[in-house]
């Protein structure tokens, strides 16, 4: 093992001692250097954190609405991040310089996000250009890398959430005939069946294959969607929502677009993660629900809603097992790393992939 390899090994592995703490000494020590850094310390939760270490957080939200909120946290020396590897990315890119951003776990990816790299999107984006020539604007969802979002923004090109994908995907429209939508082709597909736009004005671009897959006229082809999705979201089925209809008549079923298009479809309603939240605070008591998205959510609803029944649309469904990457134990060493004046994890944004990521960034801010 050379030098380089030590250090990421070290960096990357919790030590032994803190996987032998008790659940009760973890917390008490947790709670302690929360209240030794006071200001100087913000942790932002994910909601699909455990509810373990979501406890601990002093913000809890969707990816990008939590690096707004890290980033409108001037006194915040160290920002540990209880997410994935991109959220953290953005929030280093919309924090200040002599702000540090922790990961808790260096693996808490998102195989949504690592199923565009840098390399593939330079090789699709040229072969579309033979294709299509200059008639193509790039969008890319927020759950994607540092280095996919400069590409778009690059290239005029903005980040979209959940919230406001069919308000990116009109404006994309205005500037050009045709966008590649990365990384998630559910929500891509979803967002453009909603605004008219016909299957057979769709085509998928596989990044293996390299190859682009349609079934109508490629001169008809409007969105090429990136052969890219969820492993959590595209587990719930038509056959889940089938059997809800039968088992539960009566009973709502709301789902996140990140699921297929015949799960949305099927569904009585569907939107972003803060759109289920609030839909459900606001239903009637006695109301049922079925949700379909990431269980430690769903299980956290649950646990705030005893007035309503409600269940996971399916109820064999894991939590996300890359942001279950983050737990107490590792939130521990990430503090304790703090109070030592050794940090680790840190994740860095260099200055010419942040600028022209902030491009995309800024583009859907300034539209709301």
């Amino acid at each position: 093992m050379d030098l380089l390899q030590e250090m990421i090994s070290s960096t990357n592995s919790i030590p032994e001692e803190y996987l032998h703490v008790s659940q009760q000494e973890m917390e008490e020590r947790v709670k302690q250097i929360k209240n030794d850094l006071g200001e100087a310390l913000f942790i932002p939760g994910h909601h699909y954190q455990k509810d373990e270490v979501i406890q601990f957080a002093d913000a809890v939200g969707d990816s990008l609405q939590l690096a707004q909120v890290a980033a409108q946290n001037n006194s915040a020396s160290y920002i540990v991040f209880c997410g994935v590897h991109f959220m953290a990315e953005t929030a280093d890119m919309l924090t200040t310089d002599g702000q540090i951003v922790l990961l808790p776990d260096r693996r808490a990816g998102c195989s949504l996000a690592d199923m565009a790299d840098i390399y593939q999107t330079e090789r699709a984006w040229e072969k579309l250009m033979q294709q299509f020539g200059e008639s193509i604007l790039p969008l890319t969802y927020v759950n994607s890398t540092a280095a996919i979002k400069a590409f778009v923004g690059q290239h005029g090109g903005a980040t979209v959430t959940s919230s406001n994908a069919h308000q990116m995907v009109n404006w994309a429209f205005t500037k050009k005939e045709r966008i590649l939508f990365l990384p998630d082709q559910h929500l891509g597909r979803n967002t453009a069946s909603d605004l008219g736009i016909a299957e057979t004005e769709m085509a998928v671009w596989d990044p293996i294959q390299e190859e682009l897959l349609f079934s109508g006229n490629v001169k008809d082809v409007k969105v090429i969607l990136w052969k890219g999705h969820c492993s959590v979201h595209e587990n719930f089925t038509l056959t889940n929502v089938e059997y809800i209809r039968k088992e539960h008549p009566g009973m709502h079923i709301i789902v996140h677009p990140e699921c297929k298009k015949e799960v949305v479809d099927a569904a009585n309603y569907n939107g972003s993660t803060k759109y289920i939240i609030e839909t459900i605070k606001q239903a009637k008591a006695g109301s049922a629900w079925a949700i379909g998205t990431e269980m430690n959510l769903v299980q956290r609803i649950i646990h705030n809603h005893p007035d309503k029944h409600i269940i996971s649309l399916n109820p064999y469904m894991c939590p996300c097992l890359t942001m279950n990457r983050i737990d107490l134990p590792h939130l521990l060493w990430s503090l304790e790393s703090i109070k030592k004046g050794k940090p680790v994890n840190q994740i860095t944004v260099d200055k010419q992939t942040a600028c022209q990521a902030r491009l995309a960034l800024d583009r859907m801010l300034e539209r709301g």
